[in-house]
C-alpha cells in the first residue's frame, strides 16, 4: 500500500469518525430536550394538580352552599320566609306545641315510638296544632349528612300534604328503620325512599321520589336547620307551648311516656 492511499484511508476514516460524533452529539441535544420539555409537563401537571386539589377542597360543600342559597324552593303547605314555619292542625285549635327534633335523633325516635300516636290523636282532637322545627346538629359529630337528607325528604313529603309528613316523619323514626346514631342510613336517598314506600300518599309516588333525587329541597332544609340554630334549644326532642318547656315531672327532661306527656300537656293547655 502507498503511503498516498494509507494517509488518504486515515484521512476518511477520521471524517467519518467526526460525522459520526456529531449525529450522535445532535442526538443528545434532542434527547436532553424532550427530558427537559417532559420534565416541565410534569412539573406543570403536578402544579395543576395541586391547584386543583385546591381549589376543590377550597370549593363548599352542597350543604355548605345550600346554607346560603338565596333561591330556595319551599315545600307546600308552609308559611314565612323561606317557607320555614310549618303548623299542622285544625284552624280553630287555640294552641300550639313547638316540636324540635333531629332526625337522626334516637331520643326523638324514642319519643315518637312511645308518645308519637298521643300526640296525632290529640292534634285530630283539635287539642292544639303542631308547628316543626328541624334540626341537623347531628351530623356534625361525625361529618354526616342524613339529618340534613332526611329533612329535605320531609319537605318532599310535606309538598304531598300535611297527613303524608306527620306520617312519613313517624315512619323515619320507627323502630323498623330508625338507625342507629352511629350509622348515617338517612344520607342515601334510596333508604329515604324505601322508608316512604311504608306511607301510602308515597308509596311509589314519582313526584315525591324526584323531589328527594334531586333535593328540590335541600336549601330549604337547611334554612329551616338555621332557625334552630337560632332558637336557642340546645337539645332535642325539645316540646314548648306558649314559651315554656313541657317536661317530665319533677325534671328538665322532655316527656319520654305517654303518662308525662299528658300529665305536662294538660298544665300547659290549662296555663
Amino acid at each position: 500500500m502507498s503511503a498516498r492511499n494509507s494517509k488518504s484511508g486515515k484521512a476518511a476514516a477520521r471524517e467519518r469518525l467526526r460525522e459520526e460524533r456529531e449525529r450522535q452529539a445532535r442526538k443528545d441535544r434532542v434527547r436532553r430536550q424532550f427530558i427537559v420539555a417532559g420534565s416541565a409537563v410534569v412539573v406543570l401537571a403536578i402544579a395543576g394538580g395541586v391547584g386543583y386539589a385546591v381549589v376543590q377542597a377550597n370549593k363548599p360543600s352542597h350543604w355548605e352552599a345550600m346554607k346560603d342559597e338565596t333561591t330556595v324552593v319551599a315545600p307546600k303547605n308552609t308559611e314565612g320566609k323561606d317557607g320555614t314555619t310549618v303548623v299542622i292542625g285544625k284552624a280553630d285549635a287555640k294552641k300550639t306545641l313547638e316540636l324540635y327534633e333531629d332526625p337522626r335523633c334516637p331520643v326523638c325516635a324514642g319519643f315518637e315510638q312511645t308518645v308519637g300516636e298521643t300526640v296525632q290523636n290529640d292534634i285530630d282532637a283539635g287539642k292544639f296544632k303542631i308547628k316543626y322545627i328541624g334540626a341537623t346538629f347531628i351530623d356534625n359529630s361525625d361529618n354526616g349528612t342524613g339529618s340534613k337528607n332526611a329533612l329535605s325528604a320531609l319537605g318532599a313529603a310535606l309538598n304531598v300534604s300535611p297527613e303524608a309528613f306527620l306520617q312519613y316523619k313517624a315512619a323515619l323514626y320507627s323502630t323498623k328503620y330508625h338507625p342507629e346514631e352511629t350509622q348515617d342510613k338517612f344520607a342515601k336517598d334510596s333508604y329515604l325512599i324505601q322508608v316512604a314506600d311504608s306511607v301510602n300518599a308515597l308509596k311509589g309516588n314519582k313526584a315525591f321520589q324526584k323531589d328527594v333525587t334531586d333535593g328540590t329541597y335541600d336549601a330549604w332544609a337547611m334554612k329551616m336547620s338555621a332557625v334552630f340554630d337560632k332558637s336557642g334549644v340546645t337539645g332535642t326532642p325539645t316540646l314548648k307551648m306558649d314559651g315554656r318547656k313541657l317536661t317530665a315531672e319533677g325534671s328538665e327532661n322532655p316527656p319520654m311516656t305517654v303518662a308525662e306527656f299528658t300529665s305536662a300537656l294538660s298544665k300547659a293547655l290549662a296555663a
